[in-house]
């Protein structure tokens, strides 16, 4: 279990690193490898002419393709890293820290709450349109601040806990496999008539490997809220959690969400514009504050730090257990 030392080393790297753009400008990111890997496989094996079946099965296919790869990749760099001694034990710390997206989702969230305080609703509505799909001219100053806590909230599932979690499970294997799959499920796995059919298989995984995930985000970000706003946000946090998640149309990103609107006592969710399209949910935490501003976002960010620092600790205690037993 010394790959978890690493992993709490990789948070600790990405915690103060992130993503610097200036490397990613001079080296293609491996989300990017991950995409045009995918395109490889969809543009021939998803054309029209082929029945809804054919697609299915494609999509099947391919993402086992890929997954099978990723977790290739991963147990050779894994072989690779162990013969290299304290140099591959660098190295991997390096390559875990790039599939963590600690420091660039807070710092993305942040941009909007800095948006909304110097530039108005404008300048808000610009940043939050780099993070969230709805349509940013239909959001008011709640709208934007409330779109901006729910991308920190989804994201901190699967953009921190769910690769620190297949990680700490499968080492690299794991998280290359799971990052592959994340990344297909955001480029192939929408229910639109392109992609309906061959990116089934895609969102179902995502949905099985987030699952875990999205569960224990709940967790820390109501240990969270009762470490730093008292112990009845943190239980108004994992109740919310707990009745509310249900109410959103992801059977996993409900349970972060709503988490993080009870600990900062916020409406969440509720009815949005995507593309044009009003899609109508309930709200979660429907008896919290529905006047949320940028003060509300940076309350968030703190909340979402602490609790990426719950699941480092978590981490280290079950790293103890293990030395100890």
């Amino acid at each position: 279990m010394s790959h978890l030392l690493l992993l709490l080393a990789a948070i600790g790297l990405d915690r103060i690193v992130g993503d610097p753009p200036w490397l990613w400008r001079r080296l293609p990111h491996p989300v990017v490898i991950f995409g045009k890997a995918i395109d490889l496989f969809e543009k021939p094996l998803n054309r029209s002419t082929f029945t809804a079946e054919g697609r299915r099965l494609n999509g099947v296919v391919t993402i086992l393709l890929l997954l099978s790869a990723s977790a290739a990749v991963g147990l050779v760099l894994s072989r690779l890293f162990d013969h290299l001694g304290p140099i591959g034990m660098v190295l991997e710390v390096i390559v875990v820290a790039v599939f963590l997206a600690q420091k660039s989702l807070g710092d993305h969230v942040q941009a909007v709450a800095d948006g909304l305080q110097q530039e108005g609703l404008e300048g808000g509505r610009r940043a939050v349109a780099m993070i969230v799909g709805r349509d940013p001219k239909t959001l008011d100053e709640a709208g934007v601040s409330r779109a901006a806590i729910e991308s920190l909230s989804e994201n901190f599932a699967d953009g921190v806990v769910a690769p620190a979690f297949w990680y700490a499970i499968a080492g690299l294997p794991g998280i290359l496999a799971y990052k592959m799959l994340n990344t297909a499920d955001s480029m192939i796995g929408h229910k639109n008539e392109r992609f309906l059919d061959f990116g089934w298989a895609s969102a179902r995984l995502d949905d099985l490997a987030n699952w875990p995930a999205a569960r224990l985000s709940a967790g820390f970000i109501a240990l969270a809220a009762a470490t730093r706003l008292g112990a009845g946000a943190g239980r108004r946090s994992l109740s919310a959690a707990l009745r509310d998640s249900g109410l959103h149309r992801s059977p996993n990103s409900g349970w972060p969400e709503a988490a993080m609107a009870g600990a900062l006592d916020l409406q969440l969710a509720g009815p949005r514009v995507y593309g044009g399209v009003r899609v109508s949910e309930p709200m979660m935490h429907a008896g919290g504050r529905d006047n949320a501003g940028p003060g509300d976002i940076l309350r968030g960010i703190r909340l979402f730090y602490t609790a990426c620092a719950v699941m480092a600790a978590l981490i280290s205690m079950t790293w103890l257990t293990i030395r100890l037993l």
